[in-house]
């Protein structure tokens, strides 16, 4: 049998370890971790093996040859241009003319081969997927499979909403040679994307198998530090260079180890190697080939590649060293630095934690390289959290982390693309605005700056021709310490996910474009904002039937820039309006609290007999209505009362509502002959499904509310006006629309649930929930006989959502303990 390894990948996540060295040649206790998978290979008698190379194919030709040194039989497939996993293995079809393996040349893994290729010669599939079970399994492609072992369905880099299993393509296929059929030639064609979903699609024999084992995707920097210490606490079986002198200890040929010297193992010295008196190499620390280690160095959890030198005095901790790399003395690294091959560090210099040094370069001796984006600090998995990037202002969101952030954005456009800027009234957001423009502008990107604006302001001029998205600043409704950057898409939109990433990915490499001096962007003023949005805000509703009602209002502003642009719009409707807090202030806006605001509404609605009040939070996206009673409606109310109104007459077929919303919505929209588009919970996903064509109308259980004919996304003003612009129409008080509104009883709770475990809840649940209707648009959606539940993992941090609505209070409340008392029966 004949094997494949895939080694063709660039390894952009391990930079700069892999910005000279292809990803399969990085080493894992002094071998390239393909050595291991040629070890792995033999021991399943698997001796014959075709390697695909793309980047830097030469290292990897020149180290393995023919195959004969490691004692395997060795040929190679050149990629001219990337074809994907399918089409590099199509590159080597000439060679494969029986039942052959494949698997890739940058994991560590032990699993039993034998058994993977024994289930797929039992079961006669064309395609067997070697499947290994994850504690994270967001990074990767989840694969559902029925009970004989059939797959059922793919889902490629899913959402915690979507995660229905915490099984996984590992990247392990045995295949037979018809699989070629299905492998176009000289495109890019991917297994798991392209291959696999057409198999299933035409009734091919495509299975899965769950392999035992190690397994690990050595994909970042991380990972690769992991990858160590997990072979060192003996968690996957390989082949560690040296003897054994003691437990853990690894001693390589021609060690010079003197007299004074501490070792505290696991830790593995490669052969060469001088470690002089006074010196300490702590537990999971790995020494490659030829390293000079001087006294008084102390190195624990880190790595370090060949012929590196240590300095006198150097505190190294959680580190990777690339080869030939050069610490002079007093040095100190912290937790999460990385050097490339060949960096020199001068003598006394700090290098605080998560920098990164990329081959060939100089740190000057007694500088301090600080970087105070300290995201794992704050428990954040990633840059982007709910709704944008969020950091405590100039301590984790610093002008150097806005100014790189903005790089990565404007790397992800179009040269000379154009990108509208705004921010609050605070002095947090404007220092940041300035450096984030700045990114912008060297990225090749031109500004619009709208200076301070609320958010609707900017999105509704995102819409402008030639403007290819959006940023604004504020500061943090949950936090008044922290600013969030909002990204915005050409419609006004939050950008989704797949473009978050894309962000993230090149923050993270900083991979920027930086342009030539001539080509570096412009800024510019929008002319005229305020009148075009109130103008366009006019045009949304009929000026005359609202002025003729004369209604007498109550709006507080919230200390938001809405107050700039509403006085205009509502002179001419004829409203009396009664203004609370109608200026930006940033101390105001650090101390709202809404429920305070909303009492005071409610005061001066009964004390002036207005018709109506009204709160627009700071950033102008969130709106709360009191009827002219002085009740505070709910946001379940506020919701059910626009449904009635706009149903009168929708502009389109359409009201896209989050999965929490009650089912008392959804019997008001389809009463009246509407439908309900259901989406997911991100904001992000509901303004994407408003943008649709035929959808008339949409909203969100928080006071968001989406009028598309407009802009599809929040604002608070707009929907005001709506409101005023329908109650005129129908001819009735709001009171009166607040006592028709259905009760529900809908419920809320939060389980704490540890990240490695959330995949094998969401698994769990969906094998319970056999037999049940269920509903997989976010999260798992569980109908019952007296209602329904959802089960939703939080992305940002280690909850698990239940929302549960009951034809009682007492229903809801029962279901949502069972479905809570259920997750936490898996966590024990």
């Amino acid at each position: 049998m004949k094997a494949v390894i895939m080694a063709g990948g660039e390894g952009t996540r391990l930079r700069p370890l892999t910005s000279n060295t292809p990803k399969p040649m990085l080493p894992l206790v002094n071998r390239p971790m393909m050595e291991h998978i040629i070890d792995l290979l033999k021991a399943h008698g698997i001796n014959e093996i075709v390697v695909t190379v793309a980047f830097m194919p030469n290292a990897i030709r020149n180290h393995f040859g023919d195959g004969s040194e490691f004692g395997v039989k060795m040929t190679y497939a050149s990629e001219e241009h990337p074809l994907g996993t399918a089409g590099s293995v199509r590159n080597a079809m000439g060679e494969l003319t029986e039942t052959f393996l494949v698997i890739s040349g940058d994991v560590l893994t032990d699993i039993d081969l034998s058994a993977l290729v024994q289930s797929h010669v039992d079961r006669q599939a064309l395609a067997t997927i070697g499947l290994v079970r994850v504690e994270d399994p967001l990074e990767y492609g989840i694969v559902i499979s029925n009970e004989d072992g059939s797959i059922e369905r793919f889902l490629e880099k899913p959402t915690w909403g979507q995660v229905f299993s915490d099984t996984i393509n590992s990247g392990i296929y045995v295949l037979e040679p018809e699989i070629f059929d299905w492998i176009a030639a000289d495109v890019p064609v991917d297994f798991s994307s392209d291959v696999f979903p057409a198999l299933l699609e035409a009734g091919k024999p495509v299975f899965g198998s769950v392999a035992e084992g190690y397994w690990e995707d050595v994909g970042t920097l991380s990972a690769y530090l992991r990858a160590h210490k997990d072979i060192l606490d003996a968690k996957v079986s390989v082949r560690i260079p040296g003897f054994e002198v003691s437990t853990g200890v690894f001693i390589g040929e021609g060690v010079e180890i003197n007299h004074g010297v501490v070792i505290n193992g696991p830790a593995v010295i490669g052969d060469n190697c001088f470690l002089e008196s006074g010196a300490e190499l702590g537990e999971y620390s790995v020494l490659g080939d030829g390293v000079r280690m001087r006294r008084d160095g102390h190195i624990e959890r880190s790595v370090i590649h060949e012929n590196a030198y240590i300095g006198e005095s150097v505190m190294i901790r959680g580190t990777l060293v690339g080869r030939a790399s050069d610490l002079r003395r007093g040095v100190r690294c912290e937790e999460g630095v990385v050097l490339g091959d060949e960096v020199f560090v001068g003598e006394n210099a700090v290098l605080s934690s998560e920098i990164k040094v990329y081959p060939f370069k100089t740190v000057e001796a007694g500088a301090v390289v600080n970087s105070s984006v300290i995201w794992e600090s704050r428990g954040a998995r990633s840059l982007f959290g709910n709704g944008g990037v969020t950091g405590l202002a100039n301590v984790d969101m610093t002008p150097e982390l806005a100014a790189k952030v903005a790089l990565a954005f404007a790397t992800s456009l179009k040269k000379d693309a154009t990108v509208v800027v705004s921010r609050d009234s605070s002095r947090a957001a404007r220092m940041l605005k300035r450096a984030m423009i700045a990114g912008l502008n060297a990225g090749g990107v031109n500004v619009l700056d709208l200076e301070t604006a609320s958010v609707p302001l900017t999105r509704f001029h995102c819409r402008a021709t030639l403007v290819s998205g959006a940023i604004t600043l504020r500061l943090s409704a949950d936090d008044p310490d922290s600013v969030i950057i909002r990204f915005f898409d050409r419609g006004g939109s939050d950008i989704l996910e797949e473009q978050q990433r894309k962000i993230e990915r090149l923050f993270t490499r900083e991979d920027f474009r930086r342009v030539r001096p001539a080509d570096i962007g412009d800024i510019d003023l929008v002319p005229r904002s305020l009148e075009q949005y109130a103008l366009a805000l006019e045009h949304t509703i009929d000026v005359k039937a609202v002025a003729a009602r004369r209604f007498k209002v109550v709006i507080d502003y919230s200390y938001g820039s809405t107050s700039f642009v509403m006085p205009n719009v509502l002179a001419k409707l004829g409203a009396e309006v009664l203004v609370v807090n109608p200026f930006a202030s940033t101390k105001g806006t650090l101390g709202f609290d809404r429920d305070e605001h909303a009492a005071q509404v409610a005061a001066l609605v009964k004390a002036s007999g207005a018709d109506l009040g009204a709160l627009i939070d700071p950033s102008g996206e969130q709106l709360l209505l009191v009827d002219d009673n002085g009740t505070v409606l709910s946001f379940d109310q506020l919701l059910f009362v626009f449904l009635d109104l706009v149903c009168d007459n929708l502009l389109g077929d359409t009201v896209a509502l989050p999965v929490t919303v009650s089912r008392a919505a959804a019997e008001i929209v389809e009463s009246r002959g509407y439908k309900v588009l259901w989406t997911k919970t991100s904001a992000a996903a509901l303004m994407e499904e408003a943008d649709a064509p035929a959808v008339g109308f949409a909203a969100n259980l928080e006071g968001g509310i989406i009028l598309p004919g407009f802009l599809p996304a929040f604002d608070a003003a707009a929907g005001l006006l709506k409101m005023l612009d329908l109650l005129a129409g129908r001819d009735v008080k709001l009171s009166e629309l607040v006592a028709q509104a259905p009760s529900v009883h809908l419920l809320h709770e939060q389980v704490i649930t540890p990240w490695e475990q959330k995949g094998t809840v969401m698994r769990t649940l969906v094998e319970q929930t056999h037999g049940r209707e269920v509903d997989l648009i976010d999260g798992i959606k569980v109908h019952h006989d007296s209602g329904w539940v959802l089960v939703l993992p939080d992305p940002e941090e280690p909850i698990t959502h239940i929302w549960a609505e009951g034809d009682s209070a007492g229903d809801a409340r029962t279901l949502s303990q069972e479905y809570a008392r259920r997750i936490r029966q898996m966590l024990k």
